[in-house]
C-alpha cells in the first residue's frame, strides 16, 4: 500500500508533530469534483470497528466500506517544483480528477 517514500514522509511528519505512537488511517469521503476524496489522517485511536494492520512498523487502519475502494491503491509522496504531497494510485478508479485527489468507483 505504501512506497518507501510515503513511509519516510509519514515517519517525518509523526516525528515532526510529535506523534508517536499514531496511526496513520485512509478513508474515503465524498467531495470533490469525481465524486469522492482520500482523507488520510495520524490519530491517536482508530475507530472502533476500523481494519487495522502495520506496514515498516506503522500502525495503519482505515473502516470496512473504504478499505473495498482502497484494496490495492498505491500510496506515493511525489516532490516537483509546484507542489510535494501524497500521490495515490488506484486500480479501482474508473475516473479521476485533474489533480488526483477525487475519484469514482
Amino acid at each position: 500500500m505504501l512506497t518507501e517514500r510515503a513511509v519516510a514522509r509519514i515517519r517525518e511528519i509523526i516525528k515532526a508533530q510529535g506523534f508517536d505512537g499514531y496511526t496513520f488511517t485512509l478513508r474515503v469521503s465524498p467531495g470533490g469534483c469525481s465524486g469522492l476524496n482520500y482523507d488520510p489522517q495520524l490519530v491517536k485511536e482508530p475507530k472502533a470497528g476500523d481494519i487495522r494492520w502495520e506496514q515498516d512498523g506503522l500502525k495503519l487502519a482505515t473502516d470496512p466500506l473504504s478499505f473495498q475502494m482502497i484494496q490495492g491503491t498505491e500510496v506515493d509522496f511525489v516532490k516537483s517544483i509546484q507542489a510535494a504531497g501524497f500521490k495515490f494510485t488506484n486500480p479501482q478508479a474508473k475516473a479521476s480528477c485533474g489533480c488526483g485527489t477525487s475519484f469514482t468507483v
